[in-house]
């Protein structure tokens, strides 16, 4: 159930694009063990002059390449978020070339009552999910 938002720089291809977004969604499967369908995700692209991605002084250098990702999620342990940074750069290198310094990740905690997956419920609440 994590909604995963991504920004990235214009111009990368449909099937570059898909396999990011299946890369990413693969290891959040994994690691936060989400089913399968649960499946949200949301891509902003944006012109290179709308997105500054600087490296906070760790020297990082980025390139066209950047992806931010945002993640919406109910709490989970610091030791599967770490799991998960780990997993996400590491893949990303090796499946779709986006080298470690262009991957910038930040988890935003919400809880039960903060979902509604349509028809004016809170699912989470009612027991339906």
């Amino acid at each position: 159930m994590p909604l995963l938002r991504f920004d990235l720089i214009e111009g990368r291809d449909k099937a570059d694009l898909k396999k990011l977004l299946d890369v990413v969604h693969n290891v959040v499967v994994e690691v936060f063990d989400v089913p399968e369908r649960d499946r949200y995700q949301i891509v902003h692209e944006h012109p290179v002059e709308h997105m500054i991605i600087e490296d906070t002084g760790l020297g990082l250098n980025r390139t066209n390449n950047v992806v931010v990702l945002s993640i919406v999620s109910k709490a989970r342990p610091n030791e599967k978020k770490q799991k998960l940074y780990s997993l996400l750069s590491e893949r990303l290198e090796i499946e779709c070339g986006i080298a470690p310094s262009d991957l910038m990740v930040n988890i935003v905690e919400n809880t039960d009552s903060d979902w509604s997956f349509g028809l004016g419920e809170a699912q989470f609440l009612t027991g339906k999910l």
